[in-house]
């Protein structure tokens, strides 16, 4: 039986969602090698905003803080993301399907009353706003991100392995170290990536959690773009977007290496 050619409309779907995608990303990119100061305007190739770029100290203190703020959080949530998911896994309770979809909630949740959320949480138990609070925000919605991919991989898991290491006489916490957590090892690794993309990126979460003195580098280009939009802020962009995409890369690389070995 011959196979049904697909037919002309996938394809100029396809089309026109790669385009209304990525033409924008690439314009902002070749702006930004833009030697005219008005961006708008096309002035010829230049580096100049790029070195522009790094000599501004404010931005770079606003990368340090976004950076720490990333990594903190992702560590945080991977964590508490991947013994959620093993706690789960081993028990056995008919409130397990309520507490999965109540762990996968934050990510559901619009951004902004998510923020309104903390705001109103934190000002009640008088917790001051800055990087302690931005790192508790952030956490709360990465840890989802850990939480699906290591249950996933648990789910795909073969349980003779931890039955084998508890025949030999290997505890709960030896077998969880020796055979699980290796086993695991790249779907955390997975989920602690795609959790400090989005840290990097958060914008509206980050506008609710912090005071004058902590600055993220989201918040910094916002700021920016009231204004005006120089080339200097379509150099930021290009970078973070480039960075963006190695995280979203090698994400991708570590998931497709875990199924390999599985």
């Amino acid at each position: 039986m011959k196979q049904k050619r697909p037919g002309l409309f996938p394809g100029l779907y396809l089309a026109v969602i790669l385009i209304l995608t990525y033409i924008p990303l690439l314009l902002v990119i070749l702006y930004s090698f833009n030697a005219s100061r008005i961006s708008s305007v096309w002035g010829g190739f230049s580096l100049s905003w790029y070195r522009e770029l790094f000599r501004d100290r404010s931005i770079f203190e606003a990368l340090r803080n976004s950076v720490v703020l990333a990594a903190a959080s992702s560590l945080c949530a991977a964590a508490i993301g991947t013994l959620g998911a093993a706690g789960m896994a081993r028990t056995a309770c008919r409130f397990n399907g309520p507490v999965e979809y109540l762990s996968t909630l934050p990510i559901m949740i619009p951004e902004i009353i998510l923020g309104m959320v903390f705001l109103v949480f934190f000002s009640l138990i008088g917790l001051p706003f800055g990087m302690t609070s931005l790192i508790i925000g952030h956490t709360v919605f990465c840890i989802p991100y850990v939480f699906t991919m290591v249950k996933a991989r648990l789910a795909g898991m073969d349980k003779s392995y931890v039955e084998a290491a508890r025949d030999l006489g290997a505890g709960d916490m030896r077998a969880f170290w020796d055979i699980t957590f290796p086993l695991l090892r790249p779907a955390i690794v997975s989920g602690m990536l795609i959790s400090f993309a989005m840290s990097m990126d958060d914008v509206i979460i980050s506008m609710f959690l912090t005071n004058v003195n902590t600055n993220t580098l989201p918040i910094k280009i916002y700021t920016q773009l009231k204004t005006g939009v120089t080339p200097k802020t379509n150099a930021l962009c290009a970078l973070m977007f480039g960075f963006t995409l190695l995280l979203g890369l090698l994400s991708m690389w570590i998931g497709r290496k875990r199924k390999d070995q599985i």
